[in-house]
């Protein structure tokens, strides 16, 4: 009889010695992929039986290596939907019943550590009876987090803490997605060699394992490899590959024997206006002869398949030649058109559309995103593939109107706000919409206006306005109402309208002045800051508003979260709970988190672009008075001042940069949830982003919304046959 949540108990004294024997048994001398052939069922809607290598013949030799005492280490790379999920689990499997030793699986959260444990875990154990069979029931042994086996091997999921790493010896480690973990463990090293060390003391019967879909950009565009199975500089699981043996999959051409490694550079399909037509005619070009191989000889292509370590050859004749690469770490990288569960067709459309997406928007997102995850590749950032000069963008610049007037077809403006120890830059945006060829739409954006405030309306004994203090004085704050959030711009129609901006998004940190600092060194705290006026502003927009103008919803607080993972733009309401000791933060102001890695990607690529859709226009702006040039070269120098490096934008100039971060800003806010720019249907659009005469951020000089004045909008004739 079993008594819930404690150990099992024996009815008979030969139950007892059964257990007992069970635990000393001497490991079945099988391997893993044996194992799971004879003891893992699979069910899913399109297969139901034990496991089989049928479907992912490549997985064969990197789960065979987790049992070998030859290796340490085992790194796969690959993209997803390859069964690297399964892999763990049929190692598992094998330990449970075979060889029994302590395993600890670590997942990115402890969120998604729960997630597996109840989904994937779960329905392993329902389907596998022999394995179910060696667990210990109860819920002390069988839980969320952890699984004892009968044997007395124990199975703990984990998540990246250096608690979970530290203090505790495990002969199987294993992490999942290992390029979404951090870099490093509460700041104690990468999980890497924090996980390699609880089991150096069972030497060479201990094995670590990692496996991820690369998660990493390439951090040198003119890399060459020095070896043929080297893979391009990058953090995370790539780096630990080029540790290894460097194993790689290759295929035997069905019609001239030439052996070569998938990759989807390798895919040939038409050029066409309609990515599924496209998508659908692809096949795989042989490089040695040009032979065209269609989708249907994936199976055979791949089931005729081998591994090659660094320094191997596979001869005609099938054998296998040179002196490999030799390590303690078996390293595998498998490349997209190999996964078992995602179709060449499928990863040409993901492709087409990723680019398609980029070509519109200037994001990079999706093309990284399918690079990764789809091909198994890592991504080379647009922005690193060549140096850009501010020549290149002066020699771009047009008249295409004067300082802070509308150019004609731009339909809404966004202007954003940093923030300086003595001023606010400030900078104005317009966004017009684009029919790109074969209809695609895109927008394209102008600069129209950029200024710097720098006086205050505190004033000296001699009545003369004091320089601007953000960080020190809140009512400071205040003049960003009439000088920016009321700002009206001419429409460059000559009507006499004007348009206000839709949108003021502004910074909520920057350096604190020397004042500032004196005033919290005094009081031994800190109590005033940019971050806590910036609130304080908001909230008096919010609060103290007679006339409705609403003046909170156009007002928008940012801070920019450099990332290599988050969405470009989120909205956050910080309170005291977080780390924001400079601000009075109550949880009742909204701010805009933006990924600066990911806006300063899509700006520069925008940059780079000379055709309209989603192209930066720059200025050359005239003095209305003398008709002279105004020298705006601090424009080009700011815009180029940073560089991308792996780990993000740096400006190791030291040089302004301002009109950059203002241009990253503008477009990361193009994605807010208010505008969604990528989404947005010009032909129909709401009445923000409409026509002029019916938008209703224009005005005339009496304040009326859109209309146009009756003189230039109806003729002569027209007004006659109105009037009878």
């Amino acid at each position: 009889m079993l008594v819930k949540d404690r150990p099992a108990s024996y009815r008979s004294l030969e139950e007892l010695i059964a257990a007992a024997t069970e635990a000393v048994a001497p490991p079945e001398r099988i391997t893993v992929t044996e194992a799971a052939k004879k003891y893992v069922r699979i069910k899913e809607k399109n297969y139901s039986g034990l496991w089989s290598e049928d479907k992912t013949p490549y997985l064969v030799e990197p789960q065979n290596v987790l049992t070998s005492l030859a290796y340490q280490g085992m790194v796969f790379v690959g993209p997803a939907r390859t069964g690297k999920s399964q892999m763990w689990l049929n190692w598992m499997s094998h330990s449970a019943i075979c060889d029994p030793a302590d395993m600890m699986l670590v997942q990115m959260s402890q969120g998604r550590a729960r997630e597996f444990s109840q989904s994937d875990l779960r329905k392993h154990f329902r389907n596998s009876a022999d394995v179910r069979a060696k667990l210990v029931p109860g819920r002390v042994n069988d839980n969320v987090f952890d699984k004892t086996f009968i044997s007395g091997m124990r199975v703990t999921i984990v998540h990246p803490s250096i608690n979970e790493f530290s203090g505790k010896t495990v002969g199987r480690n294993w992490a999942m997605d290992y390029d979404r973990l951090p870099l490093s463990i509460d700041g104690e090293g990468d999980a890497w060699t924090l996980l390699s060390k609880r089991g150096e003391t069972l030497g060479r019967y201990a094995m670590t394992v990692v496996e991820s879909s690369p998660g990493f950009d390439v951090n040198d565009a003119r890399w060459i490899p020095s070896s043929p199975h080297e893979a391009p500089p990058c953090e995370g699981i790539l780096s630990l590959y080029n540790m290894g043996d460097r194993r790689r999959r290759y295929w035997s051409c069905p019609h001239c024997g030439q052996k070569f490694e998938p990759d989807f550079k390798l895919f040939d399909y038409p050029a066409s206006a309609d990515p599924h037509d496209a998508a659908e005619q692809v096949v795989m070009v042989c490089p040695g002869n040009g032979c065209r191989l269609v989708p249907d000889l994936k199976h055979d292509l791949e089931h005729d398949g081998r591994w090659l370590r660094e320094g191997e050859i596979w001869l005609e004749d099938g054998s296998v030649v040179g002196q490999p690469r030799r390590s303690d770490i078996a390293s595998f990288w498998l490349k997209g058109p190999s996964a078992a569960f995602n179709t060449w067709q499928k990863l040409v459309l993901n492709y087409l559309n990723a680019k398609s997406d980029f070509e519109r928007t200037g994001s990079e997102e999706k093309l990284r995103a399918v690079t990764n995850t789809s091909f198994g590749l890592p991504y080379t950032p647009k922005s690193i593939e060549a140096g850009r000069l501010p020549d290149e963008l002066k020699k771009r610049a047009r008249a295409y109107n004067y300082r802070g007037e509308v150019p004609e077809g731009v339909r809404f403006l966004v202007t954003t706000v940093d923030v300086q120890k003595d001023s606010f830059v400030v900078h104005t945006f317009g966004i017009a919409p684009v029919t790109m060829v074969g209809g695609a739409q895109s927008m394209d954006v102008y600069h129209v206006d950029m200024w710097k405030i720098t006086k205050s309306r505190r004033i000296d004994a001699d009545g003369h306005p004091l320089k601007l203090d953000p960080a020190s004085f809140k009512e400071d704050w205040h003049v960003l109402i009439d000088q920016v959030i009321e700002r009206e711009y001419p429409l460059g129609d000559g009507s006499g309208r004007f348009m206000k901006a839709k949108l003021v998004a502004c910074d909520s940190g920057g350096a604190a002045s020397a004042a500032a600092v004196r005033l919290n060194k005094a009081l031994d705290g800190p109590v005033v800051s940019v971050t806590s006026n910036a609130y304080d502003f908001w909230r008096y927009l919010r609060l103290h508003d007679p006339e409705q103008r609403n003046y909170h919803m156009k007002f928008h607080l940012l801070k920019g979260e450099p990332s290599r993972q988050d969405n470009m733009i989120r909205v956050d309401y910080p309170d005291s709970q977080q780390k924001d000791k400079w601000a009075i933060a109550r949880g009742d102001v909204p701010v805009w988190k933006i990924n600066s890695n990911v806006a300063k990607d899509q700006v520069s690529n925008m940059l780079g672009r000379t055709e309209p859709g989603g192209q930066f226009h720059f200025p050359e702006w005239f003095d209305v008075e003398t008709g002279e040039l105004e020298n705006i070269d601090w424009l080009y120098t700011q815009l180029t001042a940073e560089i991308r490096l792996q780990s993000g934008w740096e400006n190791r100039s030291r040089r302004r940069n301002e009109a950059f971060d203002l241009a990253a800003y503008c477009v990361a806010f193009l994605r807010m949830k208010d505008i969604k720019i990528d989404r947005l249907d010009w032909s129909q659009p709401p009445s923000w982003a409409a026509e002029w005469d019916v938008n209703d951020h224009v005005f005339d000089a009496q304040g009326a919304r859109g209309t146009k004045p009756a003189s230039e909008s109806t003729s002569l004739e027209q007004l006659g046959s109105l009037l009878g």
